[in-house]
């Protein structure tokens, strides 16, 4: 069950793992590394200020959404999750401001991926979990042709999983979205990367160039420095793996005991 600890600056858990947190005086304070970088897309995703169409597909304590509201005044944010308790609480404790453009629906992502406008976001962010996993159907070429539909010429997806070596998950995904996008890069630590770890990786893709040399910058200024991989690295990280079809398709791995907080 989701439940938000006072003591702790507004720290969401959910099942017992930390899933967000939310300081309502700064919203643009992140404290978990992989909204950091989660918001690096964000900053990259236009010119400093300019808003955004943003579709998020899962939301947490909205953490994200409000980055982005404070610092792209005026941009237009929807927000699905089909966990509707937890959006409730969140409603409660950690209220929106009445201006923030931020718009929250309860539904099933792929659902309402489905039924989005062509061509109507600007940034797709898929940060969607059940308890720890990615859900299977949010993992497969559909889903990914979907996300290509909806986004914008030169938008950008951004995507929050989790693997660890052999990366079989992570290579499935790689190899899903190269079918559609032109471009890919992954954000995550040296460590994680280097099979030392589970942990979280940030996949990038879109269908213009992407700024890796700025992304590489800001990611290695935080307190957990993270890398970014693309061209030949993604290359050899994906040969061998195959695009994943709806039949084929599993739930990402389960994280090992403590690697987020678990038992």
């Amino acid at each position: 069950m989701p439940d938000i600890d006072r003591e702790r600056a507004w720290l969401l858990t959910v099942d017992g793992a930390p899933q967000s947190y939310v300081d309502l005086a700064d919203p643009t304070y992140l404290e978990f590394e992989y909204a950091r970088r989660l918001a690096h897309v964000v900053d990259r995703a236009a010119p400093d200020g300019e808003p955004l169409d943003v579709l998020h597909l899962g939301g947490g304590a909205l953490t994200l959404p409000r980055y982005t509201a404070a610092t792209r005044p005026g941009s237009r944010q929807d927000v699905v999750d089909a966990d509707r308790a937890l959006l409730a609480l969140v409603a409660e404790h950690l209220p929106l401001p009445g201006d923030s453009g931020i718009t929250v629906h309860g539904a099933d992502a792929a659902a309402w991926l489905a039924a989005a406008p062509d061509a109507a976001a600007d940034l797709v962010i898929g940060d969607v979990f059940g308890g720890s996993r990615v859900p299977a159907h949010l993992t497969t070429i559909g889903y990914a042709r979907e996300v290509g539909r909806v986004l914008r010429d030169g938008g950008t997806y951004a995507a929050n999983l989790a693997d660890s070596a052999p990366f079989d998950f992570l290579r499935s995904q790689l190899a899903t979205f190269a079918e559609v996008f032109d471009e890919l890069a992954l954000i995550a630590e040296p460590s994680v990367l280097r099979g030392r770890r589970f942990g979280n990786v940030v996949l990038v893709a879109s269908r213009r160039e992407i700024d890796t040399a700025a992304l590489a910058r800001r990611t290695a200024s935080d307190a957990f420095p993270a890398r970014v991989e693309h061209g030949a690295a993604l290359r050899r990280l994906i040969k061998g793996a195959t695009a994943v079809r709806d039949e084929d398709a599993v739930d990402s791995p389960l994280p090992p005991s403590g690697a987020f907080g678990i038992g």
